[in-house]
């Protein structure tokens, strides 16, 4: 009987230290105060959740300007091409993601088919978030959404020198709206670029 109590000692122990490691730590709020000294998610330390309070510039390190709702796209051209809006569908995305869906893979095939029989045609990306979110991460997400387009278009054979990709982050979305009823503006829109 003593054996046995000890057993069940032993594992009464371990079922209560094991328990204890299994505890996750919860979400931290964040601002440029606490985010480091450009607001950066680096600073805040390993494996945490983290909330960013919308006071910092999350996302841009650098890498992305602030865009005007005209930024490149002046009297229907783009960079020197001439743009045509309608040919090809939008692709849309679930809440906070930039994964292209197994439903709308079927329209990035009809897209890299047209770019492949219209040689002199190119193709800009434009990532389009809904309302939800601080403009800066906004347009961090408008942009994972274009790259994540270019690169599903590279898988397909178009080469990435034919793909232009602009973020438009929030500016065109209707704001107020839940979350079912904004979700046209979670998308990817494909213009067409012609020299």
């Amino acid at each position: 009987m003593n054996k046995t109590a000890r057993i069940f000692f032993t594992l009464l122990l371990a079922v209560f230290l094991l328990s204890g490691c299994t505890r996750k730590q919860a979400p931290t709020q964040i601002s440029n105060a606490t985010g480091g000294s450009n607001g950066s998610l680096s600073d805040t330390g390993f494996g945490r959740d983290i909330i960013p309070d919308g006071s910092g510039d999350w996302g841009l390190d650098g890498d992305l300007e602030p865009r005007g709702p005209n930024d490149g796209i002046e009297n229907g051209m783009y960079k020197g091409f001439t743009m045509v809006e309608g040919v090809l569908p939008s692709i849309y995305f679930g809440f906070d993601s930039s994964s292209v869906g197994a439903s709308e893979r079927s329209k990035l095939q009809q897209a890299a088919n047209y770019l492949e029989q219209n040689s002199g045609y190119h193709l800009l990306v434009e990532g389009h978030c809904d309302w939800y979110g601080t403009s800066e991460y906004n347009l961090a997400l408008g942009d994972r959404r274009a790259n994540s387009i270019a690169d599903y278009l590279g898988t397909l054979g178009i080469t990435p020198l034919r793909v232009e990709k602009l973020s438009k982050g929030s500016l065109e979305a209707t704001s107020g709206l839940s979350k079912s009823q904004s979700s046209q503006d979670r998308r990817a829109d494909l213009i067409l670029l012609k020299k």
